[in-house]
């Protein structure tokens, strides 16, 4: 935490335009009095962990253990669930119960691929149905009007459906 004493008005709009700056860092400039004199801190701002994505229930169509890692997915699904090359998903396997994180490689669109690569290839089977969620980091009062992008492919992993 920064704490700021200003002697002036030009100060705070410099304060300001560096608050705003570094907002996007998890920083807020807080105002704070102490008697007549007015004190501005700089503190971190409290942030959330949120769903920003959710592919509900897509069959597994490839498996390949000697790939580098991650998963493939059909570049429409990705679009749709506004999931984008190399972001962080968790992975959830309905059918065994595992879980784990990995990032998404984008796969042929229209193809329907869902393929588990490398170490992920060992927690999945061709046909398991895995849900793929992505999260984001979020403003605590942003967080609230927040909704994320939520899709529901049918059995042969085609979009059918988003909420």
């Amino acid at each position: 935490m920064i704490i700021f004493y200003l002697t002036n008005q030009a100060q705070l709009v410099d304060l300001f335009l560096l608050s705003v700056k570094v907002h996007h860092s998890e920083f807020a400039l807080l105002p704070a009095k102490y008697g007549q004199l007015t004190y501005y801190i700089f503190a971190p701002a409290m942030t959330i962990q949120l769903l920003k994505s959710k592919i509900h229930r897509v069959r597994v169509t490839e498996s390949n253990i000697d790939y580098v890692g991650s998963i493939t997915i059909d570049q429409e699904l990705m679009d749709a669930a506004n999931l984008i090359e190399n972001e962080k998903v968790q992975i959830v396997n309905v059918n065994n119960g595992e879980r784990l994180n990995t990032y998404v490689i984008r796969g042929a669109p229209g193809s329907g691929v869902i393929s588990l690569n490398g170490p992920a290839a060992r927690k999945g089977l061709v046909g398991d149905i895995v849900i793929v969620i992505s999260y984001c980091t979020i403003d605590f009062e942003e967080a609230r009007s927040f909704k994320p992008t939520i899709i529901f492919p049918d059995g042969h992993n085609r979009l059918t459906s988003r909420d």
